[in-house]
């Protein structure tokens, strides 16, 4: 039997999110994922079960991967709660998206990759609604100004905004980005 450890499990996997946003869905087999990783051929296999169950473990990596570290939610419990306030944090939101260039192409290309494939469509949409409803439930505690069709609508508006930062680089300059995501929170979010 071959040892498993949870370190070579999450290198695979981060391996394979590199892959997936490099060289898309049809790209992401065990050689690839093995040679990313630089480990020998055959070891993917040995930790994944099918190529289904590699690409869910991807998308749940990416999610881990983008959750703030506690160090943000201390500086945003001790923040203001009002809409300048909430501005900076959705920046904040946004750069850290966007720093993990790679982990959020690989999420493109597994929602793309769900749409043909009924269990990963059943495991994103399930981290995704969770994701949606810690993003409810933290504004809800956080006493920013809004309601949850504000964090719905602002979770919507600046995925995009990210899209096109990370596959079009050149259409917005980050001050542009920076004024666009004030904007989205200045006209979606109302004060109380």
């Amino acid at each position: 039997m071959v040892r498993r450890n949870d370190e070579r499990r999450a290198a695979l996997v981060d391996a394979a999110i590199e892959v997936l946003a490099r060289e898309g869905a049809r790209g992401l087999t065990y050689r690839a994922v093995d040679t990313e990783a630089t480990v020998p051929p055959g070891t993917a296999s040995n930790y994944f079960a099918s190529r289904d169950d590699l690409l869910t473990q991807a998308g749940a990596r990416v999610y881990e991967r983008l959750q703030p570290d506690e160090a943000v939610f201390a500086r945003h419990r001790a923040a203001g709660r009002d809409r300048e306030t909430y501005v900076e944090l959705m920046r904040e939101v946004v750069a850290r998206v966007a720093a993990f260039r790679t982990g959020y192409l690989a999420l493109l290309e597994l929602r793309l990759e769900a749409t043909r494939r009924p269990e990963l469509r059943r495991v994103l949409t399930e981290r995704v609604r969770a994701d949606v409803d810690a993003n409810i439930a933290y504004h809800e505690s956080s006493g920013l100004p809004g309601d949850t069709t504000a964090v719905k609508l602002l979770m919507l508006a600046l995925n995009w905004l990210i899209v096109e930062q990370l596959t079009l680089p050149d259409v917005f300059s980050e001050a542009e980005r920076d004024e666009l995501v004030a904007a989205a929170v200045r006209r979606i979010v109302t004060e109380d």
